[in-house]
């Protein structure tokens, strides 16, 4: 029997299940018919977590193993996972950056196309049999808008060079101007909302950023603003958001973060100038791998005394 107990939070794709039943002890723990009962009975054992970037770990599920050691989370997202009590208790915390960088780059500009060409409601007039019979609305152009970005990390800078493709003017908000890009920097949110055509958010989760769109950003960005989510739900105030596409004071938004997801509010069902996305950004095939084969990489790096290959804490 492997030596190393680990307790995997939530399910990986098969492939990685296999790979790492073959090396560790695994507990799963959302299989668990009592999850409270599973962690009394191993959680002295445990050293370390694989989890997903929605699942995270908490302080309370860490206090109950006094082995771990390591949390290897498969994903970038760490907003999830307590890092103050990981840091005060030496406990290692890595993610998966850069893997999926090009992936959900790509879903941003799908879902600015998407979004401004009306691509779902184009396929729903062509399978009614309405095409022929009336003519479909006028859409918006993309190429050649100005587009704001609200976050200049990796993937921000990977939206920004798929849209200087397009022709698109660019700025961008972020904690600090980053030296390494030619966009215009904008300071103020509020200044590049109302400058931009297209407002894209892609900041980390977490407290600095909970609702950092809200109503006044919303308004700013104005009745043919589009606003692309591919962050954290948490980052857009979804309230205000319904009430933004209900009155039309933007015009349209796709989404692929939410606020409680997978249970999203019932509103957006019913709002046609919504693209929804069930958080599947880096959902291909080749980053899911990729993803998975960085967490299992970290956690044979730690259980081997070599250096951490993305580490977070």
């Amino acid at each position: 029997m492997p030596e190393v107990e680990i307790l995997m939070t939530g399910a990986y794709p098969e492939w990685d299940m296999v790979d790492l039943e073959a090396t560790y002890r695994v507990h799963r723990l959302w299989e668990a018919a009592d999850r409270q009962e599973l962690i009394a009975r191993v959680g002295k054992d445990i050293r370390a977590i694989a989890t997903r970037g929605e699942l995270g770990a908490s302080a309370e599920l860490m206090k109950q193993l006094p082995k771990l050691e390591i949390v290897s989370c498969y994903g970038v997202g760490t907003d999830a996972i307590d890092l103050s009590y990981a840091r005060a208790n030496d406990i290692r915390v890595t993610n998966t950056p850069d893997v999926l960088t090009e992936d959900v780059a790509d879903i941003a500009i799908g879902l600015l196309l998407a979004t401004a060409r009306q691509v779902p409601q184009a396929d729903v007039f062509v399978r009614s049999g309405q095409w022929g019979s009336v003519a479909m609305p006028l859409v918006t152009r993309v190429s050649g808008k100005k587009v704001g970005i609200v976050g200049m990390g990796r993937i921000g800078k990977a939206i920004a060079k798929r849209t200087a493709g397009f022709g698109c003017n660019i700025a961008y908000f972020a904690r600090h101007e980053h030296t390494d890009v030619a966009y215009t920097y904008q300071p103020e949110l509020l200044a590049l909302a109302d400058w931009a055509d297209f407002l894209i958010v892609i900041v980390p989760g977490g407290a600095a950023t909970v609702k950092i769109v809200n109503a006044d950003v919303l308004k700013a960005l104005g009745p043919n603003g589009i606003l692309i989510n591919v962050s954290r739900g948490t980052t857009v105030d979804e309230e205000a958001l319904i009430a933004a596409l209900q009155d039309r004071s933007i015009q349209s938004a796709g989404l692929d973060v939410f606020l409680n997801e997978p249970k999203i509010d019932a509103r957006f069902l019913a709002l046609q100038n919504v693209v929804l996305q069930p958080h599947h950004g880096s959902g291909t095939v080749e980053t899911r791998k990729a993803m998975g084969q960085l967490v299992r990489d970290n956690l044979a790096a730690h259980f081997a005394g070599r250096a951490l290959p993305t580490p977070v804490v």
